[in-house]
């Protein structure tokens, strides 16, 4: 018996094989979740190829959430195929260059709308598309990954902000979505060497001091943690717990720097 036995997930934001994303789905198919993937625009063909390295093979949707059709679209297949949804890793981050590398008064608000808008708020538009999924299942679980907004990080400026704004959005969805059995939480994990990360300056820095700050250690390379605390969290072993925020960086966050 698998965690996932039975249940029907849909995982966002995998690219490559490095990513948390991927990390989960691959977990989730060994726990013996039937998976979905979804992707958009020029990281669709990225996406599909990737999914093959999964251990079965798996759709992969057209899913961009900064179009207001396409969680509706998505929805509306899973309905189709499935009738039912159990899981959601919200996955997704995105902002323009300028709203990063440590001049947070650089960006222009047509900037900082995106990575709002795509970062932050398609937590809600997707929550709102699949929740009479979850329902027909009979409650459900969804799962955003996050990175600890406690602190103004080195030149993470608006990703910081858009990632506070998805943690006070979280609880609200919690608040919300529980009395119609659907569970949102949060995985915040330390900096882990994907693609997306790449694509923030500076992220060496993390690299280089997280690993000597965090009382369990942490390897940048090694997304297995992530993926473990996501499947665990959309499975029914936390069927009371909602609004939280489970951090998974080693222990970084409990500790001065």
């Amino acid at each position: 018996m698998g965690l996932l036995d039975g249940k029907r997930i849909l995982v966002t934001g995998v690219l490559t094989d490095a990513s948390l994303a991927f990390a989960t789905a691959r977990l989730a198919q060994e726990e013996g979740a039937e998976v979905v993937l979804s992707s958009f625009g020029r990281g669709l063909s990225l996406t599909r190829r990737t999914a093959r390295k999964l251990p079965a093979p798996v759709e992969v949707l057209e899913l961009d959430v900064a179009d207001p059709e396409h969680p509706g679209q998505a929805a509306s297949w899973v309905a189709e195929h499935w009738g039912r949804l159990d899981g959601l890793l919200h996955a997704i981050g995105f902002a323009p260059e300028a709203c990063l590398g440590g001049d947070i008064l650089r960006a222009s608000w047509p900037e900082v709308a995106v990575a709002l808008q795509v970062s932050t708020y398609s937590l809600a538009s997707l929550a709102r598309a699949f929740v009479p999924l979850f329902e027909a299942a009979g409650g459900g679980s969804i799962v955003g990954l996050d990175f600890d907004a406690q602190v103004a990080w080195p030149l993470y400026d608006w990703m910081g902000v858009a990632k506070a704004g998805l943690e006070s959005l979280a609880r609200y969805l919690a608040r919300d979505l529980g009395p119609r059995g659907v569970r949102v939480n949060l995985v915040a994990a330390g900096p882990v060497r994907t693609m997306a990360a790449k694509s923030i300056p500076g992220f060496a820095r993390f690299e280089e001091s997280w690993g000597a700050r965090a009382p369990l250690g942490w390897e940048v390379t090694d997304a297995e943690p992530v993926a473990r605390a996501c499947v665990a969290l959309l499975s029914d072993w936390f069927p009371r717990t909602t609004g939280e925020i489970v951090h998974v960086d080693g222990g970084a966050h409990a500790v001065g720097g």
